[in-house]
């Protein structure tokens, strides 16, 4: 554990995590054992802007109690991400201009395949997620099951954001109840996709991307995880229900233009 911080939270801090339930058809069993087989092991990619609180005891959990390797893409932090996250264990790639929460996502993917990883699998990096629920989400796609699957967590919203959220399932057919969740594991057919041209110009790795792998034929599974409140009480990226709203109309809007397209 490193010194000078506070552990991860403890089993007490734990049990005021929210528990998240799915409807019966999105739910999926994983178990929450590491596979062992260094054939499926995936590279975990952290998206980092401004996380020097909370970057170093999350890599340090994946790589002591998980053993993943991790790679945390700096988007232009101001404070001590990188170096923090060095430390802890993680290769970090720095960028020297803010690309934002996706473009850091797409920078890993295109990494792990310059370096052979065939699995990747996402996380945020301000202490949301559990790290424990990191083989549960990986399961289902080392195993074949699916090309991608979602840690999910639809409670963790508010009412309006949910009924943002169905709304838009109802606009696209998307049969997905968590639709902004970072958790997230991928097979290569579906990191194909995401390396490619059609994938740039998206703001975030939720609905426009979604979209992208189901034009492609991708199948997707969701997996309910339990996730923590945000240590600030606030979404940085979508602060307030107009911001969701621009969002969606946004990330529908450019992903019908490049269907239409091809």
């Amino acid at each position: 554990m490193l010194a000078g911080v506070e552990p991860w939270p403890s089993a007490s801090r734990r049990r005021t995590m929210l528990r998240c339930k799915l409807p019966l058809q999105y739910n999926l069993h994983a178990s929450s054992q590491a596979l062992t087989s260094q054939s499926v092991v995936p590279l975990v990619i952290l998206p980092a802007h401004n996380e020097d609180q909370t970057i170093g005891l999350l890599v340090d959990e994946i790589v002591t109690r998980v053993g993943w390797p991790v790679v945390v893409v700096d988007d232009a932090s101001s404070d001590q991400t990188a170096a923090i996250a060095a430390r802890a264990g993680a290769h970090v790639i720095s960028l020297a201009v803010r690309l934002g929460a996706w473009g850091s996502v797409q920078t890993g993917i295109h990494y792990a395949g310059s370096r052979g990883f065939d699995y990747v699998v996402t996380m945020d990096a301000d202490g949301q997620h559990d790290v424990m629920s990191l083989a549960s989400v990986f399961q289902p796609v080392a195993t074949g099951s699916t090309d991608v699957a979602i840690g999910a967590c639809p409670q963790r919203v508010s009412g309006l954001k949910r009924f943002t959220w169905h709304l838009f399932r109802s606009i696209t057919g998307l049969k997905i109840e968590d639709l902004t969740s970072g958790l997230r594991a991928y097979n290569r057919k579906s990191l194909d996709v995401l390396e490619s041209p059609e994938a740039t110009l998206l703001e975030y790795q939720d609905i426009g991307v979604l979209l992208l792998l189901r034009f492609a034929g991708c199948s997707i599974t969701e997996v309910a995880v339990d996730m923590q409140p945000r240590r600030n009480g606030r979404s940085r990226v979508f602060p307030t229900f107009a911001s969701v709203l621009y969002y969606v109309m946004y990330t529908l809007l450019i992903c019908v233009g490049k269907r239409k397209a091809q």
